[in-house]
C-alpha cells in the first residue's frame, strides 16, 4: 500500500521506529510518561501502526516503571535498554496560564547514552519509516548512534524540539540535510532560517529556503491553535486550526506528527491529511497529559461535525 510520502512494498500494517528520549514529566499534579518520540510511538501505535520506540533507561525504580508502563499501553520494550550507570530521565514542566509549557530537562540520563546494538539497527532497517528528534542529538554518544541509524533507515523524519540550551545549530543543519521530511514549529522556522542566513519574513519564503538549503521537499510547519502548513513536493496545504479551551498543550505536537505520519502514509490525501493531524492535536490539546485516548470516530467527528 503506497501513500503521499512512503512507497511501501508490503501490504502489511505500516512499521516505524522512534528513537530518542523517554522520560517521566512531573507537573504540580504528579509525574506522567513522555518523550517526544515515546508520544509520537504510542499515538501511531493508538492509529493502528506497528509502532516501536528505541531508546534507554536507568536500572532504578523509575526505569522500571517506564517499562511496565509502556507495556501496559501496547508497545514493545524490547529495545529500550536498560543502562546500569545513567539514570532514567525526569523533566520538570511548567505550565503557564494558557497551558503552554515550558521544560527543566536532566542532563545525562540514560537516553543520552544509548549505545548502538545489532537488534536497534535492524528495527530500523526493516521498518517503514524512521523517527527522530533533535533533543537525543545533544549527546555524542546518542548522536553518533542516531547518525548510524540514519544510514540504514529507508524514509528518515525529524522532529524538531528546540529546548534551549539543548541544541546546536550546525547539529540541526545536518539533521535537516539527512532528513526525507522535517517538522517544526513556526517559531523553530524562523529561528533556525534566521541563523541559516535568511533574509525573508513569510512563513512561506522561510519554509522554501530551509527547502532549498537542505534538499528536504517535503516539511511542516506547526502555528499553535493557528493550525499548520504542509509543503509536500512542490505543493502546499493549509489548515487554520480548531477552536478549542486549552488544558495543556504538552504532546499535542507529538500527537500531530504521528497522525500527520499515518495518514501521509497510507493515502495520497494530503489535505486530509494536515486536517487529521491538526485536529488529532487540538483534541490532545484540550485534555489532560500528552496522550489521551481518542478514538477514530472522535476525530472524524472533530473534523466535521455536522
Amino acid at each position: 500500500m503506497s501513500g503521499l510520502i512512503v512507497d511501501r512494498k508490503s501490504s502489511g500494517a505500516l512499521v516505524v521506529s522512534c528513537f530518542g528520549e523517554v522520560l517521566w514529566d512531573y507537573f504540580d499534579s504528579g509525574k506522567r510518561l513522555g518523550g517526544a518520540p515515546l508520544n509520537v510511538c504510542l499515538r501511531l501505535k493508538a492509529l493502528g501502526v506497528d509502532a516501536h520506540i528505541l531508546s534507554a533507561v536507568g536500572s532504578d525504580a523509575l526505569g522500571d516503571e517506564l517499562l511496565s508502563d509502556i507495556k501496559e499501553r501496547g508497545l514493545d520494550s524490547g529495545l529500550v535498554i536498560v543502562n546500569p550507570n545513567k539514570k532514567t530521565s525526569t523533566v520538570e514542566v511548567i505550565l503557564d496560564k494558557g497551558g503552554s509549557a515550558t521544560y527543566e530537562i536532566a542532563t545525562d540520563t540514560a537516553w543520552d547514552n544509548i549505545e548502538l546494538t545489532p537488534k536497534i539497527a535492524e528495527r530500523v532497517a526493516s521498518s517503514d519509516i524512521f523517527v527522530f528528534g533533535s533533543l537525543v542529538a545533544r549527546s555524542e554518544v546518542s548522536l553518533n548512534t542516531l547518525r548510524q541509524l540514519v544510514k540504514c533507515s529507508v524514509y528518515k523524519v525529524f522532529d524538531v524540539n528546540l529546548r534551549k540550551p539543548h541544541y546546536a545549530l550546525d547539529t540541526l543543519v545536518e539533521l535537516m540535510n539527512v532528513a526525507d521530511f522535517i517538522k517544526l514549529n513556526d517559531d523553530e522556522l524562523f529561528e533556525i532560517a534566521g541563523a541559516m542566513g535568511s533574509k525573508f519574513n513569510s512563513l512561506e519564503q522561510n519554509i522554501e529556503f530551509i527547502a532549498n538549503k537542505t534538499n528536504t521537499s517535503n516539511i511542516c510547519v506547526t502555528k499553535g491553535r493557528h493550525g499548520a502548513l504542509l509543503k509536500v513536493g512542490d505543493k502546499t496545504y493549509y489548515n487554520s486550526g480548531f477552536l478549542i479551551n486549552v488544558v495543556d498543550t504538552v504532546g499535542a505536537g507529538d500527537s500531530f506528527l504521528a497522525s500527520l505520519i499515518y495518514q501521509l502514509s497510507v493515502s495520497k490525501d494530503a489535505q486530509y491529511a494536515v486536517d487529521f493531524a491538526c485536529a488529532v492535536g487540538a483534541l490532545v490539546a484540550q485534555n489532560h497529559g500528552a496522550t489521551p485516548k481518542i478514538s477514530i470516530h472522535e476525530i472524524q467527528k472533530f473534523i466535521n461535525p455536522a
